[in-house]
């Protein structure tokens, strides 16, 4: 790029595809081609997504793919899962069908409670401070009765303002620390609605506090909104069979490998190099349905992880024990999920999601998304504790490989057959390829 673009974003998506094919690009008609290939042909569609984000050119496509046979509290569902990494959707299948005999999965919400914030600074006395927090709280509910008031009706609302002091951490710091009930929305839009309706209060009214000074008036809002840190908003999700139930192919010695699991599991607790692969892992499951039901999933990976190291110290979100001869396995992770508002009423393949999984409320989406995680750790921790990750990982990698190289059908033919009986590499699959081609 020689020069700045000015007035991009004014430009026609038409315009803005030429510039940059021809700013960037060698041969500028086969990026145009390329770019308008993945676009929907359905042009209501492609104009749905056009306005989704800002400056679009073209779409970027994840393969959606599901997992079947969850057994969730006793009800069977399919588990839409959108990501592009192998065996991810594999691995979920095949734990799904392995815990489908032996009880299936459990799953509850211990509590839905979402955190928003008013962060401002205050320079005076704190005893009239609070005094006046105490004299006005009442009011940060009354003139915020339009914007709750339909989120009420569905039992839904602000719960609680208190005033903290934070001080310690900062010079002059305070906040309004409020928790919110959103139901089936997420809720973004409602909390920060609330939080900048707070904040306007706060400061007309310190202004007009007649016990205050001057400098005590002069309080400063820094920002106002809500927390991707929900940590009063947590899903539990279990599986538990006697160790015998454990048997399988893999698994010829089920106290031997209940064992290795749970000291798997307790590695992961105590050392963060570990937990960060392990719950890794669990986000594939978490991420891929988060993502099919057109949640944030940025928001619930940060507030997800920050719940991981609420301890000081990062570690493993699920955990394992063997107790009077039974294994149980389970996680709890903190999830702001929505099933109304948002992607989950525009775009067509969210919609599609939610209504393979029954259309659920955000609490069973909740339950959902953390079985997806559990059961993705399962299965990893069952092949790291027994024949290995990467020989069920490769072969599920191999596509990519032969992709790749553009091989065509018979070499593909020959190719699967001889690692039917062979590890795969992509060094070994590289040589094959070159072999076959002299």
């Amino acid at each position: 790029m020689n020069n700045p673009v000015t007035g991009f974003s004014k430009l026609s998506k038409e315009e803005k595809i030429n510039w940059i094919a021809k700013e960037y690009f060698s041969t500028p008609s086969e990026a145009i081609l390329l770019l308008k290939n993945y676009w929907n042909s359905d042009e209501k569609i492609q104009k749905l997504h056009d306005e989704f984000i800002e400056n679009t050119i073209t779409n970027f496509y994840i393969p959606l793919g599901v997992a079947p046979n969850f057994l969730i509290n006793g009800k069977y569902c399919t588990i839409p899962m959108a990501i592009e990494e192998s065996s991810v959707v594999a691995a979920a299948s095949n734990s799904s069908k392995f815990w489908s005999t032996r009880g299936g999965f459990k799953a509850t919400v211990v509590n839905t409670e979402k955190i928003g914030q008013v962060h401002f600074i205050f320079k005076g006395d704190v005893s009239k401070l609070q005094l006046f927090f105490a004299q006005t709280k009442a009011k940060f509910y009354e003139q915020t009765e339009s914007i709750t008031k339909k989120m009420q009706k569905r039992g839904g609302g602000i719960l609680d303002i208190v005033l903290q002091d934070k001080t310690n951490l900062l010079p002059d710091y305070f906040q309004l620390h409020a928790t919110f009930e959103t139901k089936d929305s997420m809720g973004a839009n409602f909390i920060n609605s609330c939080l900048e309706q707070f904040a306007r209060i706060l400061k007309e009214e310190s202004l007009a506090y007649n016990l205050f000074t001057e400098t005590e008036k002069n309080l400063q809002v820094i920002m106002s909104i809500l927390s991707n840190y929900v940590p009063n908003c947590i899903v539990r999700a279990e599986v538990s069979c006697p160790i015998e139930a454990l048997a399988e192919k893999h698994i010829t010695n089920p106290q031997e490998f209940a064992e290795r699991f749970v000291q798997a599991v307790q590695i992961a607790e105590v050392e963060p190099f570990r937990a960060v692969t392990h719950n890794k892992g669990i986000m594939n499951g978490v991420d891929a349905v988060v993502l099919a039901t057109g949640n944030d999933f940025r928001a619930v990976e940060a507030g997800i992880h920050a719940y991981a190291a609420k301890s000081g110290q990062y570690s493993s979100l699920s955990h394992a024990k063997i107790e009077n001869g039974i294994f149980t396995f389970w996680l709890e992770i903190p999830l702001a999920l929505g099933t109304v508002g948002g992607l989950t009423s525009l775009h067509p393949l969210v919609k599609l999601s939610l209504e393979m999984l029954e259309n659920p409320s955000a609490k069973e989406l909740m339950q959902v998304v953390a079985v997806a995680g559990l059961a993705q750790n399962f299965a990893a921790l069952r092949s790291l504790t027994t024949t290995g990750i990467q020989d069920g990982h490769m072969k599920m990698h191999l596509n990519n490989i032969l992709n790749q190289f553009d091989a065509n059908d018979n070499e593909r033919i020959l190719i699967r057959k001889h690692f039917k009986h062979h590890a795969v590499s992509h060094s070994g699959v590289v040589e094959l390829i070159e072999n076959l081609r002299k």
